[in-house]
């Protein structure tokens, strides 16, 4: 299968530091990669790279045969990809239709945006309930629901998924990882980011180990659950 996303020989840092060294990473279409690692490993400064908030000082992004390095971040979406980012980041005192919508800003038809508002209400049907409701008095589950809901309103090529476990309580994780795997199954190549091994490595198809800014693992699914460092990091 083709890589939808291929980072090349990235190197990545801030001030005089380098977060990022000759970092190489591979998002085949239709698959779910995992990028995992602990806080600190560099994880958030290649979302932020891919995406054109940090350039990097060296190597290459590439996202469907297109080189993408460093462009500026409207210009990133615009080829393809959404973000879902660390933390959720909803516009509090907008409703929940109010925030979906505005995931599809480049879109001027309005039957299509309509479209991909039902669509996002049939994924997450609690979304529905809360229709009118201001996304600040949602819980921490509901406001993850929404995030994904309104980077699936781009009609993306690629989502890139920021640690949606984090701040969840077990029972909405479990669920949104299931949601994340039945948008990949539904054609949506995904790049997931993540320190939560057990979940992420249940979904994925492959994934590769940050640490200290190094790939230090890399494998399929199956091949980093057997592998000993993974083990001994992730598992006890």
């Amino acid at each position: 299968m083709s890589a939808a996303l291929e980072v090349s020989a990235l190197r990545v840092g801030y001030d005089r530091a380098d977060v990022l060294v000759d970092v190489d990473v591979a998002a085949s279409a239709g698959e779910i990669t995992c990028i995992l690692g602990s806080n600190g490993s560099g994880k958030t400064t290649l979302v932020r790279s891919i995406l054109g908030l940090t350039p990097p000082r060296s190597g290459r992004v590439v996202f469907d045969g297109t080189d993408i390095t460093g462009l500026p971040t409207h210009r990133v979406i615009a080829h393809g990809i959404a973000c879902i980012p660390e933390g959720r980041k909803v516009f509090p005192k907008l409703t929940t239709e109010e925030n979906l919508r505005l995931g599809a800003y480049r879109e001027t038809d309005e039957a299509a945006i309509a479209k991909r508002v039902d669509d996002v209400y049939r994924i997450f049907p609690r979304l529905r309930e809360r229709v009118a409701q201001l996304a600040g008095t949602m819980s921490g589950g509901e406001q993850a629901m929404l995030s994904i809901g309104r980077g699936l309103m781009a009609a993306p090529r690629m989502l890139l998924i920021d640690e949606p476990s984090l701040g969840l309580s077990p029972r909405f994780v479990a669920q949104n990882f299931d949601v994340i795997r039945r948008v990949n199954e539904a054609g949506v190549t995904v790049l997931l980011v993540e320190q939560n091994a057990h979940q992420t490595l249940a979904i994925a198809h492959r994934g590769y180990v940050l640490s200290q800014g190094r790939v230090v693992a890399e494998g399929s699914a199956a091949q980093l659950r057997d592998n000993e460092e993974v083990r001994r990091a992730y598992f006890g």
